[in-house]
């Protein structure tokens, strides 16, 4: 079994962004992410420490916006206007989900679509279903195919089963994996004979937020297993994979924690940085 953890991939990235930082920097640009967070749940701030980790290690800059629960609509939408029109910020990251007070397709519709770099907005949607490479897709899928880029697994004519519907992760990575002339099968908690579904497959993805619902049943010899989901199990992090069943019957496999969710800072900095080196062509 080899196991496939993101901080190679990572490093690598980081390596090739900090030769881009420091060019940009030489053109009197300093790449430029504003988070904007409602509230203060731990989740986000966990997320936050870890972006500004990545982007202060290569000089690349982080500014926080913290919002009240008690925000108004108008109030955010000013915000978010504002960075807008600010041209010293390339990219914008609203942390989701919002307060329930608060109409988050309204905000969609407002964000700008070239710093929209974790694929918020309707118009980045569009890209990456269109596969025109235009826009920015979602961090966390961008970073299960930088893991499989970094570690040589060739997806032309490979067969992958991504388990999990979701816009976050499901669709967008499937959209993603068909780029790379993968034949990709999507499934859920719902699907027929999905263990068979699994097991038919050279590679699963498994993103459908159920921990551990991937046991030894699903898999089989040969197989790339990459787990993006996260969860807190009688106190110790898991993803979907029960990877203590799964990871000696397989060929790869990602572990949780210190696989996926260990390169979406770095994709997101990646996506910070193309955006700034778009203002000087």
């Amino acid at each position: 079994m080899r196991e496939l953890r993101g901080m190679p991939a990572a490093k690598a990235i980081l390596a090739d962004m900090q030769v881009r930082v420091d060019g940009l920097k030489e053109k009197g640009i300093v790449p430029k992410l504003t988070v904007v967070r409602v509230g203060a749940r731990e989740d986000d701030l966990s997320y936050e420490r870890g972006i500004y980790k990545r982007f202060e290690g290569v000089g690349a800059k982080v500014e926080t916006i913290e919002l009240p629960l008690s925000v108004t609509q108008e109030e955010l939408e000013n915000v978010i206007v504002a960075l807008n029109q600010d041209a010293s910020v390339h990219g914008v990251l609203l942390f989701r989900p919002l307060p329930k007070t608060l109409d988050e397709v309204r905000i969609k519709t407002l964000l700008a679509e070239e710093k929209d770099v974790d694929c918020l907005t309707s118009a980045n949607d569009a890209h990456l279903f269109a596969g025109d490479k235009k826009g920015y897709p979602p961090c966390t899928p961008q970073a299960v195919m930088e893991i499989l880029k970094h570690y040589q697994i060739d997806l032309t004519g490979k067969k992958v089963t991504v388990v999990g519907r979701s816009m976050v992760v499901g669709k967008p990575v499937a959209m993603l994996l068909l780029a790379q002339n993968a034949t990709v099968t999507i499934c859920h908690t719902r699907t027929k004979n999905l263990q068979a579904e699994c097991r038919n497959a050279d590679i699963i993805v498994a993103c459908a937020g159920v921990p551990k619902m991937i046991t030894s049943d699903f898999v089989r010899e040969g197989q790339v297993i990459i787990d993006v989901g996260i969860h807190v199990v009688d106190d110790k992090l898991c993803g979907d994979v029960d990877y203590e069943q799964v990871a000696e019957m397989v060929e790869a496999i990602t572990p949780v924690p210190g696989g996926v969710g260990s390169v979406t800072t770095t994709v997101l900095l990646k996506h910070v940085v193309m955006s700034a080196e778009k203002i000087v062509g």
